[in-house]
């Protein structure tokens, strides 16, 4: 029998508010300069929403303003990634940074973002930390509070992990939570992500496979082997793949497939590819 942690306990009901079907989101532009992390061209139109570096953690102004572009093209909705200033370790190493400090770092590079958003004439989606500040928003309640203040900001909901303590701050906040899952990295049996340095390979399969069995069931095996149970319900979810993970193309392909699949069987829009 499957287990509920108690971080996945809380209520799915706000992403109804916002989406009308599964959803593809890709972490994307996470270069720099001559650099290129993943293959974001080939990704774009396979996609539903794209988390955009905002050049803290990766990404620059000419490839911000290139995936904004992109995005429009293929009619991508756009989040800020912001992250921690830390370019070498690709904002994912682990520091403390005080609370208003991560307010003044999230309202920069989101705010950068928006104004190539608003070049284009394309609205801000919504905000989801990057890397270690995606870990650091779950332990830390201050941080977290920092975050969803700049959220209150610029009018938008925070995409993060589900997790019930989340959904309640945000709630008292007054900024609404998209909930997310990941499959290409590993869940904890307390219903916590696992850093991707500590995860599994997953390959494109896999993903397909436990995409269903999660929109299905509801259920996941996690890293210990037992089964967890997400707490999704019917409620439609963003699927969030890595784009620098080796497989990156072949994990969005297949999901992408599975994606199409449940929305149609389910009787959701199934996005119109423009490849």
């Amino acid at each position: 029998m499957a287990i509920i942690p108690e971080a996945l306990s809380g209520s799915p009901e706000v992403n109804n508010k916002y989406m009308d079907k599964y959803e593809i989101v890709c972490d994307m532009g996470e270069g720099f300069g001559k650099w290129k992390m993943g293959p974001d061209e080939e990704l774009m139109p396979l996609i539903d929403v794209a988390n955009i570096a905002c050049g803290f953690h990766a990404g620059d102004f000419n490839i911000m303003a290139k995936m904004v572009k992109l995005a429009k093209k293929y009619d991508v909705k756009v989040g800020s990634h912001p992250g921690l200033p830390d370019l070498l370790g690709f904002g994912r190493r682990r520091f403390a940074i005080p609370p208003d400090e991560i307010f003044n770092l999230v309202m920069y590079q989101t705010g950068a973002l928006k104004a190539f958003l608003d070049a284009e004439g394309m609205p801000l989606n919504h905000i989801k930390p990057h890397g270690e500040l995606y870990f650091y928003v779950e332990r830390d309640e201050e941080v977290m509070r920092a975050v969803l203040r700049a959220a209150q900001i610029f009018k938008v909901p925070v995409v993060g992990a589900k997790n019930a303590h989340y959904e309640k701050v945000a709630k008292e906040m007054g900024v609404d939570l998209i909930q997310e899952l990941y499959l290409d990295i590993d869940w904890s049996a307390d219903g916590k992500l696992v850093p991707p340095a500590l995860s599994r390979a997953k390959t494109p399969s896999i993903i397909y496979n436990n995409l269903v069995e999660v929109a299905e069931t509801d259920e996941l095996s996690c890293v210990s082997g037992e089964k967890i149970k997400f707490n999704f319900g019917e409620t439609p979810f963003m699927l969030c793949l890595h784009s620098d993970m080796p497989t990156a193309l072949g994990n969005v392909t297949e999901a992408r497939k599975a994606i199409d699949e449940i929305n149609k069987k389910r009787g959701f829009p199934v996005r119109t590819l423009h490849i």
